[in-house]
């Protein structure tokens, strides 16, 4: 707006109306009704306005438009705005005698009455800006009649006196108006605070609320401007911290009935703290109705409004709010201040003329009205607010200095018209420090950046209500300096020493995670195990991971471990059964070949052949041994070996039995006149058969080890949780065609046997090879659904089964009728006796 066509609007408004109602001329300016006049008043060179609720309530006049309305009355003095008051003129008082700040200068003052009301907020302003022009009926001159304008104390009623006083740019210096809505230049240009807007105060809520684990709150804030907006932002900043709001009621202190259904919403609730961004007025009829219904226990947690209201201290309001945490104004120590609202006030209005505080007060204690006000006293030793005023008169003059440019020696310049838009630039350029020490400055916003102290409320050592404080919140800090707490001097509900909890669901412990309850906030919610191979090691995690693919989740979900490795150990009792097995084995082979050897010149042991019946222990000897590459952790040799020592053993083996088997049936060749087979396969051939089929073996493992040998692998697949150490077999078909050459040579022997197994003899081996395959054949063709079926580590104990199995049962079978003849029949070991039943 241009500045030269703000001195041609007429300031009262509301004048334009009656000048076209009544037709009267331009020139002159008149109020109808009783005119406004200020509660308390001097006349200075320059003047500052002020508005106080010094009453506290309204009775607001019957409108039936049938006659004029009479004037509304105030009544309920409240004597802590009483005190802002007389903060104001204690101010002006002192600068007025200071020589380097307004030299030669007098400050005067106009204040007047708002009762609590915006309707007499609007009345205040409009007397503030006209003055008694508007009383005396003279004309209007278009200049404001104050420079600034001191108040109000709720921002409701400061949002009236901005938006009034805004478009003719008068300063508005607000002590305790926080709302952050304030803060917005363009629709409030010429507001000022000497407090901190409620933005900071809204997140130190909800840093605190998060401070303290508390995910499950109940919110209630007056339905005004100022807990409207500083609610809105504490809602705002808890969402983004993780705190869920069960409810967030409004109270208006004109409709009561709201008030029960807050407390029906209350004592209904599992919400244990409840963050009450409330005026006192409101706080004190909430906490009427709590004390009423005996709710108790609840963590309140309250803003700079109420934290620290004496006003709320009452027999029974401890029970309520007793532990309750919350900011405050910081104190400030104004030398001067307090003795000049005590002594000086109660001088003049009961008489008290001694110079003793506490004299006075004894002097006063027969006044009925001195003990009536002294119980609204909850701020005089604190000077919270008080000292807000006493910046906000500093302030101005500090602009006002600047602008009539005074110095020491010559004054100011008291001819210089000072115009309201001056005076608002003037404030946003002040920078200056109090005699207390503290700097006063506005930011962009025409607020101060205070620091809140965080109080507690507490019992004294006398059973008084203390607000001890506790920790401090700085808002001109950076954001991980603002806060800081000590939480061991907190009392908590109670008088407990541990902080309440106030959770919807209890933290899911690592292991588990967080599923949502349907419909309910996001802090509902259930926790569920985390599923086998898969961990969270979080609090309330939202999921869980999955282990890595070597790693397998502990017993309880929450770590990742490696995996058991397992395979056939010598240590384990499965690894110790199959090696006595072996030994075992080996030790009866020895036996028999110790047996065999000192029998070697008897006709038994002749007649069976006794070299191939030597390599044929030897090759089980070899057989019995190389079950034992099958224990043990697999590596890549032992890997290669026991596959091919297997085959090649096993090979030579059955090539023994082959071999014995033909030379039986040429040994029936051999009898039939005219044949002279014997002399074709003799000891020479029978060698060669053997070594002959073994070399094919021996190739198709060489063929299998070079192209695709087998190797150590970890089998991951087969159990999750743990990892069985095989040897993989590589090529498949180099196992199988090892395997497949072995049961060819055994069926080729077990056919030949069986042709051979009624030829006319006294002792026919062919029978016994016959069984011996039979056995031999039976176990390995066992083995294959076996080997394939068998979990983990049993693989391996089935594969060194069936090698133990076809040992022993080869042994047996081919030897023990010959051992039992050697050891318990040696009458039958002789050569007539076999002749004789040949001949039969």
């Amino acid at each position: 707006m241009n500045m030269s066509s703000v001195k041609k609007v007429p300031i009262f408004v509301g004048l334009l109306v009656a000048y076209v109602t009544v037709g009267k001329p331009a020139s002159l300016c008149q109020i109808r009704g009783n005119p406004e006049f200020p509660v308390l008043s001097k006349e200075g060179d320059v003047m500052i306005g002020g508005a106080f609720s010094i009453y506290s309530e309204i009775t607001q006049p019957s409108l039936f438009f049938t006659e004029r309305p009479t004037a509304f009355k105030c009544t309920s003095i409240n004597l802590r705005e009483f005190r802002f008051a007389q903060t104001m003129i204690f101010a002006i008082e002192e600068i007025n005698k200071k020589k380097d700040l307004l030299p030669n200068m007098s400050i005067g003052y106009r204040i007047y009455d708002n009762c609590a009301s915006t309707l007499s907020s609007m009345r205040a302003v409009m007397a503030l800006m006209n003055g008694d022009e508007l009383a005396s009926g003279n004309s209007c001159s278009g200049q404001s009649a104050v420079h600034a304008i001191i108040g109000t104390s709720e921002s409701s009623s400061t949002i009236i006196l901005s938006r009034t006083a805004g478009p003719f740019q008068i300063p508005v210096i607000s002590h305790s108006a926080t709302c952050e809505c304030l803060s917005n230049r363009k629709e409030y240009p010429s507001f000022f605070r000497t407090i901190a807007s409620d933005l900071y105060q809204s997140h130190a809520l909800a840093e605190l609320v998060k401070h303290f684990g508390w995910k499950w709150v109940g919110a209630v804030n007056s339905d005004n401007d100022y807990g409207n907006n500083g609610m809105a932002i504490f809602l705002s900043v808890a969402q983004e911290k993780g705190v869920c709001v069960e409810y967030s009621e409004k109270i208006n202190r004109t409709e009561p009935e709201k008030l029960l259904k807050v407390i029906e919403v209350i004592k209904k609730s599992t919400a244990q703290v409840i963050v009450g961004f409330l005026s006192t007025f409101e706080m004190n009829n909430l906490l009427e109705q709590l004390s009423l219904h005996n709710i108790t226990g609840r963590q309140f947690i309250g803003v700079e409004a109420w934290i620290t209201a004496d006003s709320l201290v009452t027999p029974t309001s401890f029970s309520v709010l007793g532990g309750a945490l919350g900011f405050a104004v910081e104190k400030a120590n104004i030398s001067g201040l307090e003795d000049f609202l005590v002594r000086d006030f109660w001088e003049a209005e009961f008489q008290c003329n001694e110079t003793n505080t506490e004299s006075i007060l004894k002097t006063c204690k027969e006044n009925s009205d001195f003990f009536q006000l002294k119980g609204d006293d909850d701020d005089l030793e604190k000077l919270r607010y008080h000292a807000n005023i006493y910046k906000a008169i500093y302030a101005v003059a500090q602009s006002l200095h600047n602008i009539l440019k005074c110095s020491d020696s010559q004054g100011c310049d008291k001819a210089l018209e000072i115009k309201p838009w001056e005076v608002v630039e003037a404030l946003k350029h002040v920078n200056f420090t109090i005699k207390n020490g503290e700097r006063v400055w506005f930011d962009h916003t025409g607020a101060a950046v205070n620091r809140y102290e965080i109080v507690n409320w507490q019992r004294g050592s006398d059973g008084s209500v203390e607000f001890k404080p506790v920790g401090y919140y700085d808002a001109s800090m950076p954001s991980d300096q603002r806060f800081a707490l000590n939480s061991e001097a907190i009392i908590w509900p109670g008088g407990g020493k541990e902080a309440p909890i106030s959770v919807c669901s209890e933290s899911c412990r690592p292991g588990t995670y967080k599923v949502l309850q349907k419909g309910k906030h996001v802090c509902c919610f259930d926790c569920v195990p985390c599923a086998v191979g898969e961990f969270s090691n979080t609090t309330d995690s939202i999921d869980c991971k999955k282990c890595p693919k070597a790693y397998w989740s502990n017993q309880n979900r929450d770590a990742c471990l490696p995996k058991n490795i397992e395979f056939l150990s010598f240590t384990e009792i499965m690894g110790k059964i199959l090696v006595i097995f072996t030994l075992f084995g080996v030790l009866l082979t020895s036996i028999v070949a110790t047996l065999f050897l000192n029998n070697k010149d008897t006709p038994l042991v002749k007649a069976n052949n006794s070299e191939l019946s030597f390599l044929l222990l030897f090759s089980l000897s070899l057989c019995f041994l190389c079950s034992l590459t099958f224990i043990g952790q697999p590596t890549e040799w032992s890997c290669m070996l026991r596959h091919t020592a297997f085959g090649i053993t096993f090979v030579l083996c059955i090539s023994c039995i082959l071999g014995k088997t033909i030379m039986v049936l040429m040994a029936f060749k051999a009898t039939l006149p005219g044949s002279n087979v014997i002399k074709c396969f003799g000891p020479a051939q029978q060698k060669l058969t053997v070594l002959f089929f073994t070399f094919i073996q021996v190739i198709i493992c060489i063929l299998w080890l070079t192209i695709n040998p087998p190797f150590a692998y970890k089998n991951m697949t087969y159990y999750m949780e743990k990892i069985i150490l095989e040897c993989a077999l590589g090529s498949s078909v180099g196992f199988w065609t090892v395997l497949g050459y072995i049961g060819l040579l055994a069926l080729l022997c077990f056919v030949l046997a069986f042709l051979a197994r009624k030829l006319p003899d006294s002792f026919n081996e062919a029978k016994h090879i016959t069984f011996s395959m039979l056995i031999f054949c039976a176990v390995w063709l066992t083995f294959i659904p076996a080997y394939f079926s068998s979990p983990g580590n049993l693989t391996v104990a089935v594969e060194i089964f069936a090698i133990l199995a076809s040992s022993y049962g080869i042994l047996f079978c081919i030897f023990a009728p010959k051992c039992f003849i050697l050891v318990l029949k040696p009458e039958l070991n002789t050569k007539k006796h076999m002749l004789g039943k040949t001949q039969c």
